[in-house]
C-alpha cells in the first residue's frame, strides 16, 4: 500500500509543469517512470524496517479501499491538470496547444514504461532473495543483507553501463556516421577556387562531411549582404575540416590553418574561431548575422571532432570536443600574434551548447595575457561549464542566476531575449565576453544538485520564459529537467536550447561594434534573418 501511495504522490508531482514542454509521449514515460521510482522507495523503506526489527501493522480493509480511491482520484486530476500546465508553459513559449485527447497515449505509455520497471524490479528482487539465502550459508544475516543489495545493484549497473548503452551508442555511432556521409543532391561543390571543397581547395567536397557542406553551402553570397545593406560587401569565407579530412585532431587543425591561409581569412577584419556542436553543426543563423553586421568582411574556421549529439559526445567523449577547440584556437592564435597589429584581423571565439564548453576551455587568458583577442560569444553553455559556473557563482549579490551581472560588466555580460547588453555606468575592457542563455534552457540550468534541493534560478524572480507553475519536487524535479534536455531543442527560436538570429544580432553588434548600422537597421536584419530562420531552424539537432 505504501508503494501505491508514494508511486501516486510521485506520478502526480512529475506530471506538473518544469522548463521545456513535454510531447504526450514523454509526458508519459516520465510519469510511469516516477511511479515506478516512488513504488522502489516504498520497499526500500519497507526492507530497512524490517531490518531493523520494527512493529509492523497491517492496514485495515476499508482504509486500504480509501487510500486506493484517492489514489486513483489524484492520478486522474493530476493527468487532467497535466495537460493545463503543459499548455502553460506552451503559451509562454508561443507553441500550440496540447488537446485533451492526447492524454491516451500519455497514460498508455506511462503504464507500459512502469510495467517493465516493475519487472526489472521483480527480478531484482528475485535475484537479492536467491542471493541472500546463499550469502547466509557463510555470513550473519545483518552482513548477508546488505552485500546482497550492493551485489545486486552492481550487477545491474554493469549490464546497463557495459550492454544496453554500448550497444545503444555502437548503433547512434553507425547511426550518425551514416548521416554524416549523407551527400544531399541539392548542395553542389563550390567552382570558385578560393571556396573550401572545390577542386583547388584543400579539404575535399566529400571530406567536409555533411554538417561541413551545409555550413560551407549556407552562407550568404557577397551580392546578397550588398543588396540588403545598400553598401559595398566582401565575399565571407568559411573554413570547415570534417572529422575525415585527417586522421587525428591536431592533422585537421592543421589542414584547416593551411585552407585558411590559403583561402585569405586572416586578411579579413574579422577572424572567428568556432567550436561546433557535438555532431559538427554549427548554427547558421550566429554566424550569418556576423556576416551581416561586418559586410561580408568576416572568416571563420571549425573542426569537427564528432558524429555523435552533444549530450552523447559529453558523456561518452568528454575531453574531445576540448581538445579540439584548443588544437584549432592554438593553431590559428599561434599564426596570428606573428602578424603585424595593424594588418591582422580581430579574433573571436564562437560556440553553441557543448560547443560554448569546448571554446571556453581553449580561453586561456595566462596564455595571452600580453596579446589578448577580442573576445567571444557562447550561446546556451551546458551546465558543467567552468567559466559561465565562476562567473554565475561570483555574480553581484543582487543579480539573478539566470541573468548574472558579474562584477563591473567590462569583460563578461549576460543576455537573453531582451537585450541586456548595453548596462549603464558601465564600460567594456579590450576584451568582451557575451553569454547569451535563456531561462527556459535545461542544457544550461540543469542542475544535479535539484534532486535534493531547490535551484538558485526557481527562487525569487524567475526568468521571463520559465512556467510560474514549476515546482521543486526531491527527486522529481532532477528527473524532469533530465527529460528537458531531450526537448529543450523542440522549441521555437528564442527559447530553450533553440537561439533566435535577432538575438545573436544583438549579441555581436556588443562584441564587434560593427560599423554603419543604426536601430532602424539593425531591427530590419533582425526581422530578415528571423524570418529565414523559423523554417528550419527548430529542426536543427545539435
Amino acid at each position: 500500500m505504501l508503494g501505491l501511495v508514494l508511486g501516486t504522490i510521485f506520478l502526480a508531482a512529475s506530471l506538473t509543469p518544469s522548463l521545456a514542454p513535454r510531447p504526450p509521449v514523454l509526458l508519459g514515460l516520465l510519469g510511469g517512470t516516477s511511479f515506478a521510482m516512488g513504488y522502489l522507495l516504498s520497499l526500500a523503506l519497507i526492507h530497512v524496517w524490517h531490518y531493523m526489527g520494527l512493529p509492523v501493522r497491517r492496514v485495515p480493509p476499508r482504509a486500504t479501499q480509501v487510500i486506493l480511491i484517492l489514489c486513483a482520484i489524484l492520478a486522474a486530476a493530476y493527468l487532467w491538470l497535466s495537460i493545463n500546465w503543459q499548455n502553460d508553459v506552451r503559451v509562454v513559449l508561443h507553441m500550440q496547444p496540447l488537446s485533451h485527447w492526447q492524454l491516451i497515449s500519455t497514460c498508455i505509455v506511462a503504464l507500459v514504461s512502469f510495467a517493465v520497471l516493475f519487472a526489472l524490479g521483480l527480478l531484482a528482487r528475485t535475484l537479492f532473495r536467491r542471493l541472500t539465502l546463499w550469502l547466509d550459508r557463510y555470513l550473519p544475516r545483518r552482513v548477508a543483507i546488505p552485500l546482497g543489495v550492493l551485489i545486486v545493484a552492481l550487477l545491474f549497473w554493469s549490464m546497463i553501463t557495459g550492454i544496453v548503452f554500448k550497444a545503444g551508442l555502437h548503433l547512434a555511432d553507425a547511426s550518425f556516421s551514416e548521416l554524416d556521409s549523407l551527400i544531399e543532391p541539392d548542395l553542389a561543390p563550390p567552382t570558385a577556387p578560393l571556396q573550401v571543397g572545390s577542386a583547388d581547395s584543400l579539404i575535399t567536397w566529400e571530406e567536409l562531411g555533411r554538417q561541413g557542406r551545409q555550413y560551407i553551402a549556407s552562407g550568404p553570397s557577397q551580392n546578397q549582404i550588398a543588396l540588403f545593406t545598400g553598401a559595398p560587401a566582401s565575399q565571407p569565407i568559411r573554413v570547415y575540416a570534417g572529422l575525415n579530412s585527417a586522421r587525428n585532431v591536431d592533422e585537421r587543425a592543421n589542414l584547416a590553418l593551411a585552407e585558411l591561409k590559403r583561402v585569405g581569412g586572416f586578411n579579413k577584419s574579422i577572424l572567428v574561431v568556432i567550436a561546433p556542436t557535438g555532431t559538427g553543426w554549427i548554427d547558421s543563423a550566429a554566424i550569418d548575422s556576423l556576416e551581416y553586421l561586418q559586410h561580408g568582411d568576416v572568416a571563420s574556421v571549425a573542426i569537427q571532432y564528432s558524429y555523435l549529439a552533444s549530450w552523447l559526445s559529453l558523456l561518452v567523449e568528454p575531453n574531445y570536443g576540448s581538445d579540439s577547440a584548443r588544437a584549432m584556437f592554438r593553431k590559428v592564435y599561434d599564426y596570428w600574434k606573428t602578424l603585424p597589429r595593424e594588418h591582422r584581423p580581430r579574433l573571436y571565439l564562437y560556440g553553441l551548447s557543448l560547443g560554448a564548453l569546448s571554446s571556453e576551455s581553449s580561453l586561456d587568458l595566462f596564455d595571452m595575457i600580453n596579446d589578448p583577442i577580442q573576445g567571444a560569444l557562447w550561446a546556451g553553455p551546458p551546465f558543467p561549464s567552468p567559466l559561465w559556473q565562476s562567473t554565475t557563482r561570483n555574480r553581484q549579490p543582487d543579480s539573478p542566476s539566470w541573468l548574472p551581472r558579474f562584477r563591473d560588466s567590462s569583460v563578461v555580460r549576460f543576455t537573453n531575449q531582451q537585450d541586456h547588453l548595453t548596462i549603464p555606468g558601465a564600460s567594456w575592457s579590450r576584451m568582451r565576453i557575451v553569454y547569451l542563455q535563456y531561462g527556459s534552457d535545461p542544457i544550461t540550468f540543469f542542475t544535479p544538485s535539484s534532486f535534493y534541493r531547490q535551484p538558485e534560478w526557481m527562487i525569487g524572480k524567475r526568468a521571463p520564459d520559465v512556467s510560474p507553475t514549476f515546482r521543486w519536487v526531491p527527486g522529481v524535479t532532477f528527473l524532469q529537467l533530465s527529460v528537458d534536455m531531450i526537448t529543450g531543442m523542440e522549441t521555437p527560436p528564442g527559447f530553450g536550447h533553440v537561439f533566435a538570429a535577432d538575438d545573436y544580432v544583438n549579441a555581436w553588434v556588443a562584441v564587434t561594434q560593427p560599423a554603419g548600422w543604426n536601430e532602424a537597421s539593425l531591427q530590419r536584419l533582425s526581422q530578415d534573418l528571423n524570418a529565414r530562420q523559423r523554417p528550419d531552424q527548430t529542426q536543427a539537432q545539435p
